[in-house]
């Protein structure tokens, strides 16, 4: 068995530039990384990822050098500091920026629509700058790997043991519209861009956490989880989607949007299952929020969404339109 890897002992060892005085550890989040805010001798705090696992180690690099790349465009989302590796030649260490702020699912309830609103704008408008930075040209085409992805969580499903309310209806909506992922871009993905990954600072400024999950895909993949941010407020979910296409949602966007967040319930059944009870039944209520939402898969633009842009905010998009 591996033993507990001491956060402190790794500050000392490869970050003493910094002289931390305080760490903290973060008991949040579905990561098997390690997570500590650690505050610097100056009051300047970071985030201290620590993963103990060498296979993850590529993927670490890579997150790394995204975010690395991303930082030309100065948003809100952890700097990357320093990334070490281990005499162990396992564990990894990554050093970013912290990006202050409370969890944005506990805080939006506490806003006015026209603020959620606004922040679900600024979290459009962040994805699609996200989406800018091009994948690598030898990954495999969208619709050959996506398939086997269908696939895969289809049969897992079946196994699983347990069934999603009327889920013959969400099926049916993924065999028959399997075949929109052809010939579908791809680029960089933040990979689990929800409510729960945000934060929101004293200024209400948004802030997007937690890429070590990126990937490159299709860039309309990224909805997928927009059902949290739904249930939190119909306003941010709406303005996610308004701000990512500038006010001006394309019509194919709908089915594909569905689509995906049809694939991800189903999947999320079987990753449910270790977690318990509970999270299985959050999966299950999910499941039927879904159904409600999109009329029981028979439209695939959802009940909540505001399809005129609010008047309190339609001076913001520069082209002055409406859906």
């Amino acid at each position: 068995m591996k033993s507990t890897p001491d956060p402190q002992k790794f500050l000392e060892k490869y970050f003493s530039d910094y002289h931390f005085t305080a760490i903290e550890e973060i008991n949040r989040g579905w990561s098997s990384d390690k997570k500590y805010l650690a505050e610097s001798i100056r009051k300047e705090k970071y985030l201290l990822r620590i993963t103990t696992s060498a296979k993850k180690l590529p993927y670490k690099i890579q997150e790394f050098a995204a975010l690395k790349t991303l930082e030309k465009f100065e948003l809100p989302i952890p700097k990357p500091v320093d990334l070490k590796v281990n005499e162990d030649g396992e564990t990894v260490l990554m050093l970013l920026g912290w990006v202050p702020g409370r969890e944005l699912e506990e805080a939006i309830h506490e806003l006015s629509p026209e603020d959620q609103y606004r922040l679900g704008v600024r979290a459009g408008e962040i994805l699609a700058q996200l989406h800018t930075i091009p994948a690598p040209l030898d990954i495999p085409r969208w619709d050959e790997w996506f398939s086997k992805k269908i696939d895969k969580r289809l049969a897992e499903y079946a196994a699983c043991g347990i069934r999603l309310p009327n889920d013959e209806k969400i099926l049916e909506y993924i065999r028959s519209n399997r075949h929109l992922i052809q010939n579908r871009p791809q680029c960089f993905q933040h990979g689990d861009y929800h409510i729960g990954n945000m934060v929101l600072d004293e200024q209400k400024n948004l802030g997007i956490i937690d890429f070590d999950r990126m990937d490159y895909g299709d860039p309309w993949e990224e909805f997928n989880r927009i059902t949290w941010c739904a249930n939190a407020s119909k306003y941010f979910a709406s303005g996610r989607i308004a701000g990512y296409f500038e006010g001006s949602v394309p019509e194919n966007f709908w089915k594909l949007f569905l689509l995906y967040i049809s694939v991800n319930m189903i999947g999320s059944v079987p990753w449910a299952i270790p977690f318990g009870d509970n999270e299985v039944a959050t999966m299950m209520k999910t499941a039927q929020d879904v159904l409600l939402w999109f009329d029981n898969m028979n439209n695939p633009i959802p009940n909540w969404y505001c399809s005129e842009i609010p008047d309190f905010f339609i001076d913001n998009f520069s082209d002055g339109q409406k859906n």
